[in-house]
């Protein structure tokens, strides 16, 4: 993951550098830590190439953490890929309701009937797929926003709690 003191110092970047490298974007705050989480979800899952360079440069128009949104790219690898790929794929199938309205499979049948994935591909497959990762992304964006956001709450919570502990049981002089 680049760091803010290779990034001041790369020759493509000094256009930018006075956006990208103000301190507000690198420091870890309430605010722009859950931004940082949604952003990352939102380009880590919609975006198939470039997911870093994409969340840095999303962040700044919407004053979200650097670090925190391209780390969150990450939630896609080639492990995850896939299987969010194949649940992206129901999901869509469901939202689009394909089949519901006639009865039997009559997508599935043209499929079998003509053998060809290009035009399954383009019929039912790229839609549900389309559709399914937009709702996936939203879910994924809002719950990993308010989790950091609730997390970030709890672990402030926990240091004023150990905090107010130590002033309590101070040791005598």
């Amino acid at each position: 993951m680049p760091t803010r003191e290779s990034m001041e110092s790369n020759r493509f970047l000094k256009p930018v550098a006075h956006r990208v490298l103000r301190p507000e974007l690198w420091r870890f705050t309430r605010r722009s830590v859950p931004r940082g989480v949604a952003l990352g979800m939102v380009t880590g899952i919609l975006a198939p190439v470039a997911q870093v360079p994409l969340s840095a440069v999303l962040a700044l128009p919407f004053r979200a953490n650097i670090p925190a949104a391209a780390l969150t790219t990450f939630i896609t690898n080639p492990f995850t890929t896939p299987p969010l790929w194949v649940a992206a794929y129901w999901i869509g199938r469901w939202v689009l309701r394909l089949d519901a309205h006639v009865p039997g499979s009559p997508i599935a049948d043209t499929v079998a009937a003509n053998a060809s994935w290009l035009s399954w591909i383009m019929s039912e497959a790229a839609p549900a797929t389309i559709v399914g990762l937009f709702v996936i992304t939203i879910v994924f964006a809002v719950v990993g926003y308010v989790g950091s956001a609730l997390g970030w709450r709890l672990w402030i919570a926990r240091k004023w709690r150990n905090r107010h502990r130590s002033k309590l049981v101070e040791p005598a002089n």
